[in-house]
């Protein structure tokens, strides 16, 4: 599911035990993310197939990446993978008013 910066924000806040997942690359992660994001990049399938298959399937996921177009790509993989509670962050960080870490 799709969700504005601000629907992302509140619904995170419903779920604090949820996990944050960066898609993009390492370099991109690197140059700044969302405060307490795991990175698994999209762009390196292998990595990213076993890392999706450690995930927990009963978690919430909100998945994001620069423009929201991998995230939104990864997002379908998860729940081809049985991971139903997955958010895509429209805009990805590019659109993120929010804090970011380096």
């Amino acid at each position: 599911m799709d969700l504005s910066q601000e629907e992302w924000a509140t619904k995170q806040a419903q779920h604090p035990e949820s996990i944050i997942l960066d898609v993009r690359t390492s370099e991109e992660y690197e140059a700044g993310h969302l405060i307490n994001s795991k990175l698994l990049d999209i762009r390196d399938p292998q990595s990213f197939m076993s890392g999706m298959e450690t995930l927990d399937k009963s978690k919430t996921y909100f998945v994001y990446c620069r423009s929201g177009a991998r995230s939104a790509q990864a997002c379908e993989l998860f729940k081809q993978q049985g991971i139903e509670d997955c958010y895509n962050l429209l805009g990805g960080i590019l659109e993120w008013q929010g804090e970011l870490a380096m």
